[in-house]
């Protein structure tokens, strides 16, 4: 080997290179982790109404370690997110010093039971909300689908001025749901919103004139609805006749 002058200056050239990349590397380790280039400003964007400044120093000063170079942006978004309210965020580095952070916040549609928020997504999320917001109970993964029902039902209700404040939907798939805190419909499992819809039509020709408070109506008939009142009593054939309890009355769709 040592009489092979072509291949020692092989290795020559070799040994030169790594050494040229080691102290490439070095330089750039020691560039990466230096002080020199810290971040010194935070730019947080987003339509925020409930999270608050101080939250959001708070996380910037014990969650965010490193410079500019060596902070983790997945565990930087994964910090924000833990804030309550937060559904998404979006972390960017800006040359020379700057990270920007963009908060997208939860829009809450309706509580879960009393266990937290659904949003607008059909997520559940926990966060405290003194709003008056309408209450959803379901079996565990059907969020998504009782928030899409809750918004068709709003919009067939507009019609008759009512909105619903609370929505059922039984381990059976059958539906209930309630009009301003009072009225309760009982929809059933098949087609709910053609039922509603139904419901709607003939409520200005039926319910709405009746003269007493009615607090319950069945619409699980194939074309019309049943309605309790609670204070009906019939015209009595004889006054001396006795007095018929209150029953639930049916109308015709």
């Amino acid at each position: 080997m040592w009489d092979k002058p072509q291949l020692l200056l092989w290795l020559a050239n070799l040994l030169t290179a790594l050494a040229v990349l080691l102290l490439f590397y070095s330089l750039l380790f020691l560039a990466v982790h230096s002080p020199l280039f810290p971040v010194k400003r935070i730019k947080v964007d987003g339509n925020l109404a409930h999270i608050t400044r101080e939250q959001l120093d708070y996380v910037v000063k014990n969650e965010l370690k490193g410079t500019f170079f060596t902070l983790n942006l997945d565990k930087t978004r994964q910090a924000f997110e833990k804030l309550p309210w937060v559904r998404k965020v979006e972390v960017r580095r800006r040359w020379p010093d700057k990270l920007e952070v963009n908060i997208e916040e939860h829009r809450a549609i309706a509580r879960w039971g009393n266990t937290g928020l659904v949003n607008a997504y059909g997520e559940r999320f926990d966060a405290a909300s003194n709003d008056d917001l309408p209450v959803l109970e379901g079996p565990d993964g059907t969020e998504r689908e009782m928030v899409d029902s809750l918004m068709n039902l709003a919009v067939e209700l507009r019609g008759i001025e009512r909105k619903p404040t609370h929505l059922w939907l039984s381990e059976r798939r059958a539906w209930r749901v309630q009009l301003d805190k009072e009225l309760i419909v009982e929809i059933g499992r098949d087609s709910p919103r053609e039922r509603v819809a139904r419901f709607v039509h003939a409520y200005p020709h039926s319910l709405a004139r009746l003269q007493q408070p009615f607090a319950y109506v069945d619409l699980r008939y194939p074309n019309g609805f049943a309605v309790k009142l609670p204070d009906y009593r019939p015209e009595a054939v004889n006054a001396s006749g006795p007095a018929v309890k209150s029953k639930p009355q049916r109308s015709s769709a």
